[in-house]
């Protein structure tokens, strides 16, 4: 047997293992399986939330944005995708905890007293959740393939990896996911670590003679340019990451699972410093584009395996692709756990309302290997068309933003009729864009650059925004239940942090 697969697969079945003997212990009961009885630590928290963010979009999408784009990859450096959560999570977290709400759309349905809204919120993150799992799936051929030196069918790994993860998910529930995240993050920052300081050493004597080179090689490609990739551009980008990267189900209902408020504001001030990962990796990207050059379309994205193939022994290049496992797993078994709970006490709860609890718990395991399936289904059938589908479905769980900002307000603006129209309104916006291939310059060709460059998102956001705030005029003040004891709303959590320092 080859030493990469040895290792790729001993990784793999300690990562199982973890994730099965997670269960120990625990009375796997709905709210215990789905959000840990809201008793994780910071530490847990902390490697929990670099799972979801960390998958192998970055792994292998962060190194071959690097190669591809040069300078504008600085998106991924984005601070308000923290400073955000640092401030509407615990009040969320707070709300959710008094009235033992386990998933996002439980939170939507609770707040502006819409079962309606619920079934609506539950039904954008389950068609969102579906693309990105087959994107992790699509990362982990990719990895499986190229550290097996081909030896590994990739189809084969993502079945194995696939009946593995719905195996724990349904056994061990978050507490699965959040023990494997453990194994990751150590693996991962390990590699990367490493990798980013040792390529450039080795091809150039340095960090910065890597940078001296490429300047020479490629001038102005480390610079933002004045159209496409623009200052505009990435503004609006970073904006759209930053108010969509909480909204998204799995991350929304991991952060329902910390212990305490403060966990959750630590973890939103301390993650930033994972992103030190991300230096590396682009350090990675810019050695594979002076050392590897002319890789073209979608093979940019096998810029960290080319570079290290042709560095590295086979047993190291196994060690890489066991982390790269890793960012896949993990992400898929929050995927799935989130989906299915979605299913099941979301939309068939709100079908069947006298479903016991006990019931309810059996329903959502059985979930679990039915959204695996789809997934499993698209991945092999679904063609490049996928990648369309995830970036669509960013912009659709982004259209859920405005709803929970306006809720945590002590005077919500916002009405239930308010709230699903624009939902549905920037739903449909981003699904008009996304499919016509709609941009902001063929929007609007006459605007200036710094308008055409915009990201496309902006559109559905702004029109979405307008619309919840119009509905909501016309159908009169809000009636969104508030509980000035429960201190939940956003002001009130503002002055609390203020007024403690």
């Amino acid at each position: 047997m080859n030493i990469a697969i040895l290792i790729i697969t001993l990784t793999f079945l300690l990562a199982f293992y973890l994730g099965v003997l997670a269960r120990k212990g625990q009375k796997m009961e709905m709210e215990q399986w789905a959000v840990a009885n809201r008793n994780f630590g910071s530490i847990i928290m902390f490697v929990l939330m670099a799972g979801e963010i960390f998958t192998t979009y970055v792994f292998l999408g962060g190194t071959g944005g690097a190669y591809r784009m040069g300078g504008p990859i600085i998106y991924i450096f984005n601070a308000l995708c923290f400073i955000i959560p640092y401030w509407i999570l615990p009040p969320i977290w707070r709300y959710a905890k008094k009235h033992k709400l386990i998933t996002q759309s439980d939170f939507f349905a609770k707040k502006y007293d819409s079962k309606a809204l619920g079934l609506l919120v539950a039904l954008v993150g389950v068609v969102s959740m579906i693309p990105y799992i087959v994107l992790q799936l699509k990362g982990l051929k990719i990895i499986v393939s190229e550290t097996s030196y081909g030896m590994i069918s990739p189809n084969l790994a993502v079945w194995i990896g696939m009946i593995a993860v719905t195996i724990f998910v349904s056994v061990s529930g978050i507490h699965g996911s959040a023990w494997t995240a453990i194994l990751k993050d150590i693996l991962l920052l390990g590699v990367i670590l490493f990798l980013g300081i040792y390529l450039p050493y080795h091809y150039f004597g340095g960090i910065k003679p890597m940078f001296e080179t490429l300047d020479a090689t490629k001038p102005g490609f480390l610079l933002i340019p004045e159209s496409g990739y623009s200052m505009s551009w990435y503004i609006s980008t970073c904006l759209i990451f930053g108010l969509g990267q909480y909204m998204w189900p799995q991350v929304f209902g991991a952060s329902l699972s910390s212990r305490t408020e403060s966990a959750l504001r630590k973890n939103a001030a301390i993650l930033p410093i994972y992103q030190i990962v991300l230096v590396f990796i682009l350090f990675i990207g810019f050695t594979a584009l002076l050392q590897i050059p002319n890789l073209q379309g979608t093979d940019t994205d096998l810029a960290l395996f080319k570079i290290v193939k042709a560095t590295f022994e086979p047993w190291f290049v196994g060690v890489i692709g066991a982390a790269g496992l890793l960012t896949a797993l993990v992400p898929c078994s929050m995927l799935l756990l989130t989906a299915s709970t979605l299913l099941a006490n979301n939309i068939y709860k709100v079908v069947k309302p006298n479903i016991t609890e006990t019931q309810l718990s059996r329903l959502t395991r059985i979930f679990v290997p039915i959204v695996a399936l789809v997934a499993l289904y698209f991945t092999f059938y679904g063609g490049n068309t996928i990648i369309a589908l995830l970036i669509m479905a960013y912009s659709f769980v982004l259209q859920l933003f405005p709803a929970v900002f306006f809720s945590l307000w002590k005077k919500n603006p916002v009405t239930k009729s308010g709230a699903f129209a624009g939902i549905i309104i920037g739903v449909i916006t981003v699904a008009y864009v996304t499919i016509t291939d709609a941009t902001m310059g063929t929007l609007f060709p006459q605007f200036p650059q710094f308008i055409k460059d915009l990201d496309i998102g902006i559109v559905a956001i702004t029109v979405n925004t307008l619309v919840t705030l119009l509905v909501s005029a016309i159908t009169g003040t809000a009636k969104v239940k508030t509980d000035n004891t429960e201190n939940t709303v956003f002001e009130e959590h503002v002055v609390k942090q203020v007024s403690s320092k």
